[in-house]
């Protein structure tokens, strides 16, 4: 028991001590911090000096850091704002990764390499980090942009498109029947999740905030907006979606009410830390 709390304090105590380093090195030069965690994340990880062990706790820990990035990135759009960007999201977002599996496929058959691999390969080449390209746009204040929008409507896709291609690619050698059974269950949970979460989340935000907010208490209110941010994100984790969607869409639920600023500012130090600690 000691050796693990050892172990785990060690850990914090690592990644803590870097992410002051290099925030207080980048200011110096004038670079963005998020080259900074970059460097220092591959030198003290598992494959360079091996000072941060390469535990599920440690990848659980950086992966908060992305749930709360993508819920302030929730908070910079609504549910109308997003229904109007579904064109990009389906449209652009589908093409991008679509045709992108399209051309690795035709070039692994076209190299012997099979379907199966180029499949494999190409959903792979596809997908983005959310984390990098959602940092750069929210401290270059481009969200809100036509490009910013376009690239959140295609990382949305890519995070949609990640479930069937995780059933998809373990199944390659099984029947056309096995496939279309475990990706119908599969879009069935995913189509449920979002529903209740989209469909009762508007009727219970809003009063359920009002309520919390009526204690004032700000401790309870943080609580409570990391209770509901967790709480969606392992809602649409269950279901077989990402953590990051489910966090992106408490945060787009959020910004529909008049707390959207002060939840902003309540959450802002979570983000930044633990997102530095994912990187």
């Amino acid at each position: 028991m000691t050796s693990v709390l050892e172990t785990s304090l060690q850990t914090a105590l690592v990644l803590l001590a870097t992410a002051v380093v290099v925030v207080v090195a980048c200011r110096q030069f004038r670079l963005p911090p998020l080259i900074g965690y970059l460097i220092v994340g591959t030198a003290i990880g598992p494959h360079a000096l091996g000072s941060l062990p390469d535990d599920e706790s440690t990848r659980h820990l950086a992966e908060f850091g992305v749930v709360f990035l993508m819920f302030s990135i929730g908070l910079e759009f609504s549910l109308p704002k997003l229904m109007t960007m579904r064109h990009l999201v389906l449209g652009l977002g589908g093409a991008q990764v679509l045709s992108t599996l399209a051309v690795i496929v035709a070039i692994s058959v076209g190299f012997g390499l099979g379907w199966q691999s180029g499949i494999a390969l190409g959903g792979a080449v596809a997908m983005s980090s959310t984390a990098i390209l959602g940092k750069m746009l929210a401290e270059r204040l481009e969200l809100g942009s036509l490009h910013g929008r376009q690239i959140m409507g295609v990382l949305l896709f890519q995070d949609i498109a990640v479930v069937p291609l995780l059933i998809v690619l373990p199944t390659l050698t099984a029947s056309a029947a096995e496939l279309s059974y475990a990706l119908g269950v599969a879009a069935t949970k995913a189509a449920v999740a979002l529903l209740l979460l989209l469909g009762l989340g508007q009727r219970l935000v809003r009063p359920w905030f009002h309520l919390v907010a009526a204690q004032k208490s700000s401790e309870l209110f943080v609580l409570n907006v990391l209770l509901f941010t967790l709480l969606l994100a392992w809602i649409t984790e269950s279901a077989g979606l990402s953590l990051a969607l489910g966090a992106f869409i408490a945060g787009m639920l959020i910004s529909e009410t008049e707390y959207r600023l002060q939840v902003e500012e309540d959450i802002k130090p979570f983000r930044d830390i633990l997102l530095g600690l994912f990187f």
